[in-house]
Parts: structure tokens; C-alpha cells; sequence
């Protein structure tokens, strides 16, 4: 079932600025979002991808109906978000890694205790999902403590926690993982998967690390100066932008490094390995020819890092 669908869904932001010398208004016109056709199934956990000022954010508040599109049509969980039916906000989530949505002078137990008054939520159904959720995240000693003395990492799983204290059917996240420590970044994915696979809850996440959605995303769609370029699986996705592997050979003596310049392949040295980019298809061959120069546990075959693909594919476009 599609939870999400839009059709060339365009947003334009409009600037005017005096010019002095001819004394009248400049109007200068900046498209944000560019006619994206979007269609969105139950259950996915979808990465969107693109360098800033690309439009993800913009993107996302059409759909949460934060803001109003300029043109096109959007439709989730089968209602117009910009009307803002109470029905509709009481099914969605968004967490904003550079906006708070909890009360700063508040405690975290406080405001989740007004957040369960705004969705109307009966005590036993509210108790049960706060007590969940807390005992996954770590969070029992952080509910007493007020929100301005929390430190990031702290902040985003209050944040994250109120945003499905309601148990939505769609959550946006737009860089719920900036800023935090290895830890804490992991904590929160564990915790978004298991939403995620256990409460069918369709989510969107937008990221600039590409280990969020690596270990979340099965599915990416990358738009870049408000125009979609790419939608589709992530391992899709690394099949045609990145064709080849990367052979890498560890050169600790002299001898192996006059070797590996003796090597008639496209190849560079950096921080005293040896690294050469193989089409796939010729992969056997060199392999073979590697294998017979360097020791077996000095080489490690793999695949291009998804952030350089990622960022490959915002140079071409």
C-alpha cells in the first residue's frame, strides 16, 4: 500500500531585493524542490540523500505540511498534508537534528507528560510505550533531567522518543544523528531498525553519514539542486556508480613498493599502501598476477566506500 506519493511536487522561494540605482524591487526566484515524483510503500525505510541546500529538508516539510508547495500534488497516508487534519498529524513524527521539539526549561518526563495531553493518549497505552522505549535507549536516568542540560546525544533520543510516543505511521527525521558520539549514533539506529521492522512504521531519513544509512536504508533516492537523480536500492545504487574494486596492498619494505611500481595497472600509494581500482570484469586477472608477488594477508579486496560514490554522483550532476 502507498503511504506516500507525490507528483512533481515543486517548491520556489522568492527574494526581493532594492536596487538603489534604478530605484525599484529585484525579484530573484530559488527553486528548492523541482517537480519530484515520489511513490512510497508501507514499511520502507527510505534514505534521501543530497549535498546541502539540495532540497531534503524543504522536501520533508511539504510532507509534514510545515510548509506549503508552490505547485504539485502530495498525498500521505491518503491525506493533503497541508490542510493539517488533526487526524493526519496525530499519525506522523518529525524529528529535526538542528530543532528541538521538547520544552528547554522542561524535564524530559514533563514534556512528554503535555505531549500525552496534545495526542489525547489514554495512561496505560502512554505508560507502556514511554517505559519501552526508555529501557531500549538507556534513557531512565535522562527523564528527571532538564533538556537544557542534556548533552546532544542525550537530547536526540528525548527527541526521537517523543516523536513516537503517538506510535506514528510515518517518521521523518531529518539529521537525527548529528553531531553524536559513535555510541550514541549506533544506539539510535538500533533503536530506529527495531521500529521500524517491529511497528511497520514507514520512515524517511535524511543524513549526511552515510553508516545511518548503510546500516538502516535499503532504498536511496538522492536528489541534488532540487531535482531527483537517483531512486532506487542502495546496492543498485553502488552497482552503476561503481563498477570496479578496489585492491588494496600493504607495503611495508622497499622491495614490495618497487614491485607494485612495476605494475602496469591504473594505481596509486597513499599512507604506505598500495590501492588500484579493477573494472570487475578484469578482476580475475588481476587478482591473479597480485597474489603471485604479495603475500595473501597483505591484500584486501572491496568495494568503493558508499560516501564516495555518493559524493562522485553530486560532482557528475
Amino acid at each position: 500500500m502507498k503511504i506516500i506519493n507525490t507528483k512533481k511536487l515543486t517548491k520556489t522561494f522568492s527574494k526581493s531585493e532594492f536596487d538603489w540605482r534604478r530605484l525599484r524591487f529585484n525579484k530573484t526566484d530559488n527553486i528548492a524542490v523541482n517537480k519530484i515524483d515520489l511513490e512510497i510503500e508501507e514499511g520502507e525505510f527510505i534514505g534521501f540523500l543530497g549535498p546541502n541546500g539540495a532540497g531534503k529538508t524543504t522536501f520533508l516539510k511539504m510532507l509534514s505540511g510545515i510548509i506549503y508547495p508552490t505547485s504539485g500534488e502530495a498525498r500521505v497516508l491518503g491525506y493533503d498534508p497541508f490542510e493539517k487534519k488533526y487526524d493526519f498529524l496525530r499519525q506522523i513524527g518529525l524529528v529535526m537534528g538542528q530543532k528541538n521539539q521538547l520544552w528547554w526549561d522542561l524535564s524530559a518526563s514533563d514534556s512528554y507528560d503535555l505531549l500525552k495531553e496534545i495526542y489525547d493518549l489514554d495512561e496505560q497505552t502512554f505508560r507502556k510505550n514511554l517505559s519501552e522505549m526508555v529501557g531500549v535507549l538507556g534513557m531512565e536516568k535522562l527523564l528527571a533531567r532538564r533538556v537544557r542540560n542534556m548533552s546532544l546525544g542525550e537530547r536526540m533520543k528525548c527527541e526521537i522518543v517523543a516523536s513516537l510516543l503517538h506510535q506514528p505511521k510515518v517518521l521523518f527525521l531529518d539529521e537525527p544523528t548529528i553531531g553524536l558520539d559513535v555510541v550514541s549514533a549506533q544506539a539510535i539506529r538500533e533503536f530506529l531498525k527495531r521500529v521500524n521492522v517491529e511497528k511497520k512504521c514507514t520512515i524517511i531519513l535524511t543524513s549526511h553519514y552515510m553508516a545511518d544509512v548503510e546500516a538502516l536504508c535499503k532504498r536511496v533516492v538522492i536528489i541534488n539542486k532540487g531535482k531527483k537523480i537517483f531512486d532506487g536500492e542502495l546496492a543498485q545504487l553502488m552497482q552503476k556508480y561503481a563498477p570496479e574494486k578496489r585492491v588494496q596492498i600493504i607495503l611495508p619494505t622497499l622491495s614490495d613498493r618497487e614491485k607494485f611500481a612495476h605494475l602496469k595497472f591504473d594505481k596509486k600509494l597513499w599512507e604506505g599502501k598500495g590501492i588500484i581500482s579493477v573494472p570487475k570484469n578484469k578482476l580475475k586477472n588481476v587478482v591473479e598476477e597480485i597474489f603471485d608477488q604479495f603475500p595473501a594477508e597483505n591484500i584486501l579486496i572491496s568495494d568503493p566506500e558508499t560516501e564516495e560514490v555518493i559524493s562522485k554522483i553530486f560532482q557528475e550532476s
